[in-house]
C-alpha cells in the first residue's frame, strides 16, 4: 500500500467503508489539550515552519536528541531553517514512530504537499510551507475551524482569569474554547513555591488560604467560576498515589510545613493528596464534571536537563508504580462511601496498568453511561499499538459504545490529523472484528457505533452544549 494512501491503515472492506462513509468527516471535540488561549485569540501568523511544528514539541525534541543533534538546533538558539533541516534529516530515521506519520499528515493536510520530508527535499518543503504560511487563513482558529474541531478544552491554573476563554466565548462562533482545570501547584507542595501560590490564590478568591478548609473553599469557588466560563473537566496529574488519611489538624500542621519549606514526610504528602483527591472528587460530582488522572509516570528524570532546559521538554518517561490500581481502588472505595464519587476518566503512562484499572472502575460503575471510563492511549502510548490496545482493553472489560474517543493532549495547533489517525485505527479495529465474525456484519449498526466513539459520546457526557 502506498505511503498515506487514502486507506492506510484501513485493512478491510468493512474498515474502509466504516472510515471513509461514517467517521472521516465528523466534526472533532479536543477536551484535553495544551493549546495557549492567548494565542488561540490573538491569532498570530507563524512566520516559518519551525515555529508551528517544533515549537514546544517535546516529542519531536526525544527524537532529534536521539539522532545526536546539538541541543542549540532543539530548543536552543539555532537558525529557524536549521532546526527544519535537523528534523527532516530525523525523519529518515523514524519509520514506524508516529511521529513520521503524524508529520507527513500534517503536511498533507494542511499544505496539501504530498511527498516525504528528507534532506533532499527539505528546502523545497520549507519555502512552499512558509509561502503557504503566510496566507490568510493560516492562523490558529481558522485551522481550528477548517479542522472541523468544535470544542477545544485547554489546561488552566485554579488562578487563572480565563480573560482570552471570555473574550474568544464574546468573539468565535464557530467553536468554544473552554478552561479545564488543573490544581498542580496545589499537589506540588514540596516544591518551595507551595507558600507563594496560596498567595496567589487567595487574592483571586478575596480570602485568606492558610487552612485545608480554606484550600477546599477556594477550589470551590474557582470551580464555580470556571463553570461559569464552560467549564465541565478537571484534570489532575498523579506521577505516583498511596491512599493515606488525615483528620483537619494533621492536615494544616502538614500545611504549614509545606509553606515554611520544611521537610514534609512521604506518609505527610500521602495523607494530603488523599485528602485533597476526595474533596476535589466531591467537587466533580458537585458540579457534574468529569475528573482525569493522568497516571504513574516520572517526570523531569535526567537533572542536568531539568537544570539547564525545564520542565516539559522530553525528559519524562513511564512511571514503575505496580500497585498504582490497588491504591486507587482504596481511594475510589473512600470517596464511594462517602458519596462523592464524579465521573472520571483515567489515563496510565505505563500500559501494563490497563487491564488492573480497567476492572477496577468496572467496580465503581453506575447512576449514569460509563461513569468510568479508561482514556485514549496517553503519551509513549499514543501509537497505533497503544490505540489498538486501549480498544481491546475497553472493549473486552466495558462497553466500547460508551467511550468518549481521541484527545490531542497537545501544544500544536496543527495536530488535529491525530483525531484522524485514531478514527482510521479504531474502524480497523471494529472492521477486523467484523472480519472475524465477532461483530455483527451490519454497516448501518457498525456506522452508528463507531460516529458515537469518534463524536457523539463526547457530546453527551461533557454536555458541552448543554446551556
Amino acid at each position: 500500500m502506498k505511503f498515506l494512501s487514502e486507506d492506510f491503515l484501513l485493512e478491510s472492506e468493512m474498515a474502509r467503508t466504516l472510515f471513509h462513509n461514517y467517521a472521516e468527516d465528523m466534526p472533532i471535540i479536543d477536551y484535553h489539550c495544551h493549546l495557549e488561549p492567548q494565542e488561540i485569540y490573538e491569532n498570530k501568523k507563524w512566520e516559518n515552519l519551525t515555529q508551528v511544528w517544533l515549537g514546544g514539541d517535546h516529542y519531536k525534541w526525544r527524537l532529534l536528541r536521539a539522532m545526536g543533534i546539538s541541543e542549540e538546533l532543539i530548543t536552543g538558539n539555532g537558525e529557524d531553517y536549521e532546526k527544519f533541516f535537523a528534523f527532516a534529516e530525523t525523519l529518515e530515521h523514524a519509520y514506524g514512530n508516529p511521529i513520521h506519520e503524524w508529520t507527513h499528515l500534517e503536511l498533507k493536510r494542511y499544505f496539501g504537499i504530498d511527498k516525504l520530508i528528507t534532506r533532499e527535499t527539505a528546502k523545497e518543503i520549507w519555502d512552499q510551507c512558509n509561502e503557504i504560511l503566510q496566507l490568510r487563513d493560516f492562523t490558529p482558529r481558522m485551522l481550528i475551524k477548517n479542522s472541523r474541531v468544535q470544542v477545544v478544552v485547554t489546561t488552566d491554573d485554579p488562578t487563572s482569569s480565563l480573560k482570552y476563554h471570555k473574550m474568544l466565548a464574546e468573539e468565535e462562533t464557530d467553536f468554544k474554547v473552554l478552561p479545564g482545570l488543573r490544581p498542580d501547584f496545589l499537589i506540588e507542595i514540596t516544591n518551595g513555591h507551595f507558600d507563594q501560590y496560596l498567595k496567589e490564590l487567595s487574592e483571586v478568591v478575596e480570602q485568606e488560604v492558610i487552612s485545608f478548609d480554606d484550600i477546599v473553599l477556594a477550589l470551590e469557588k474557582r470551580f464555580e467560576y470556571f463553570a461559569q466560563m464552560g467549564g465541565r473537566l478537571s484534570d489532575h496529574s498523579l506521577s505516583t498515589y498511596y491512599y493515606a488519611r488525615a483528620d483537619k489538624s494533621t492536615l494544616d500542621k502538614i500545611i504549614i510545613k509545606a509553606r515554611e519549606n520544611q521537610h514534609v514526610t512521604t506518609e505527610e504528602f500521602n495523607q494530603y493528596i488523599t485528602e485533597l483527591m476526595l474533596a476535589i472528587m466531591s467537587l466533580n460530582k458537585k458540579f457534574n464534571w468529569t475528573m482525569q488522572l493522568h497516571l504513574n509516570v516520572n517526570r523531569s528524570i535526567n537533572g542536568p536537563a531539568l537544570k539547564s532546559i525545564g520542565v516539559n521538554s522530553g525528559f519524562d518517561t513511564v512511571g514503575t508504580q505496580a500497585n498504582i490500581s490497588e491504591e486507587l481502588t482504596k481511594l475510589f472505595s473512600a470517596a464511594a462511601d462517602l458519596d462523592v464519587l464524579p465521573k472520571m476518566i483515567l489515563y496510565s503512562l505505563n500500559p501494563n496498568d490497563q487491564i488492573e484499572l480497567a476492572t477496577m472502575i468496572g467496580c465503581f460503575q453506575g447512576e449514569q453511561v460509563q461513569k468510568m471510563q479508561i482514556g485514549a492511549g496517553w503519551w509513549f502510548n499514543d501509537t497505533a499499538e497503544g490505540m489498538y490496545k486501549q480498544l481491546e482493553t475497553f472493549a473486552s472489560q466495558s462497553l466500547l459504545s460508551n467511550f468518549v474517543g481521541m484527545l490531542t493532549d497537545s501544544r500544536s495547533f496543527l495536530s488535529y490529523p491525530r483525531h484522524e489517525y485514531f478514527r482510521r485505527v479504531l474502524c480497523n479495529f471494529i472492521g477486523n472484528l467484523s472480519e472475524a465474525g465477532r461483530v455483527p456484519d451490519d454497516e448501518k449498526l457498525l456506522g452508528k457505533l463507531v460516529q458515537n466513539i469518534a463524536y457523539n459520546n463526547a457530546c453527551h457526557y461533557f454536555r458541552f452544549f448543554e446551556d
